[in-house]
């Protein structure tokens, strides 16, 4: 069951609650959805680490965990989702980004021209950021969608067949 897989992989909710300089938030972290493994909260938090891991900005995992809070959705997987992004992953990641909002924006790629230094990127910042940050959404959004759908078809075809399966086993011990 993808419960039970998943378990080994979190902290325990007691232990990250004594946090002492986590005590600002207050009764925030003892809501039970953000450290249940359950299909929803699961789901939702594919949603928002997702789609948080698409969008180029600083504090990705801080923004994850304030919408992970929100939505009630389980916070350590939201927040670990976030690191699809990674200084190895994030130049194709945001590449990609930046492909698919200029080709919806009608936009030329800059691409031949790039140089890495402030004084390019400062001059170029509109005309890079609009269509990386516009295609930042659109495949955040397409990407944490599908991921939603594919977490909840998934687990509730295990839970199905797990069900089927004991089913099964009981029908075979009469």
């Amino acid at each position: 069951m993808p419960k039970r897989f998943l378990e080994r992989f979190f902290p325990d909710p007691q232990k990250v609650k004594d946090i002492k300089a986590l005590h600002f938030l207050g009764d925030v972290l003892h809501e039970p959805n953000l450290w249940h493994i359950n299909r929803h909260a699961v789901s939702r938090a594919f949603l928002v680490g997702i789609f948080w891991c698409f969008i180029p900005i600083p504090f990705q995992m801080v923004v994850a965990a304030i919408f992970a809070i929100w939505l009630k959705s389980n916070l350590p997987m939201s927040v670990a989702l976030v690191w699809i992004s990674n200084p190895l992953t994030m130049p194709p990641i945001f590449y990609f980004n930046y492909w698919v909002g200029a080709n919806i924006l009608n936009r030329p790629l800059i691409g031949d021209e790039f140089v890495l230094s402030w004084a390019w990127l400062g001059d170029r910042i509109i005309e890079v950021g609009i269509p990386l940050y516009f295609g930042s959404l659109v495949c955040g959004l397409i990407f944490s969608i599908t991921c939603y759908s594919l977490v909840q078809f998934f687990w509730t075809r295990a839970v199905r067949k797990n069900w089927q399966d004991r089913q099964m086993k009981r029908k075979n011990n009469d």
